[in-house]
């Protein structure tokens, strides 16, 4: 029941937003009472606070499997790590609106969880980029932060437009973003 609260939860906070979706319409696009949403959480907002964690905490894991693999290049890295971003829109797409729009709910130690977590990805791919500066994978002068923000924004948008059964697949905008940036930094083969 819990999983069942939580998937209603992200569908209706997708659907109508965080605060216009009540605990009643919760309960009653699942057919219980409120008693059964309260014996697992506390608050509407312990229910946005698990989605954020799910999200974030499925993206860092996956980062970690990649900056762990010591046999792939910065480059290969990078590819995978905006690859990740893309590649789970489509298993997490709502997730990932809630996510990004509703974050503003969380209570302020939920909201310093939620950045510090934030901050491990972006911190993540700048010190890949700047490990790829060092290896001549990439053109060394290049503003590694900027390059990193400029990297999130663009997938981390994509949320907003992508539809799975679109023109493109999660692959294809996935490739088409690690070719838009690898030209920008110019990585070189190596």
């Amino acid at each position: 029941m819990k999983e069942k609260v939580i998937a209603t939860c992200i569908r209706l906070f997708e659907e109508k937003g965080f605060s216009e979706t009540s605990i009643q319409e919760v309960v009653e696009d699942l057919g219980v009472t409120k008693g059964a949403f309260y014996y697992y959480f506390s608050s509407k907002e312990q229910v946005l606070m698990t989605i954020h964690r799910q999200y974030i905490d499925t993206l860092l894991q996956q980062q970690e499997q990649i900056l762990s693999d010591e046999s792939i290049t910065n480059k290969e890295k990078l590819q995978k790590l905006i690859s990740m971003i893309i590649l789970n829109i489509t298993p997490l797409g709502k997730s990932a609106r809630v996510f990004y729009r509703e974050f503003r709910h969380l209570n302020k130690t939920h909201m310093k969880e939620v950045r510090e977590k934030r901050d491990q990805i972006r911190k993540a791919i700048e010190k890949v980029i700047r490990a790829g500066m060092r290896t001549g994978e990439f053109r060394p002068g290049i503003e590694a932060e900027i390059v990193t923000l400029g990297i999130l924004g663009i997938c981390n948008w994509t949320y907003q437009w992508f539809h799975q059964d679109g023109r493109f697949k999660d692959v294809e905008v996935a490739n088409m973003f690690i070719e838009m940036v690898g030209q920008g930094i110019e990585w070189q083969e190596g």
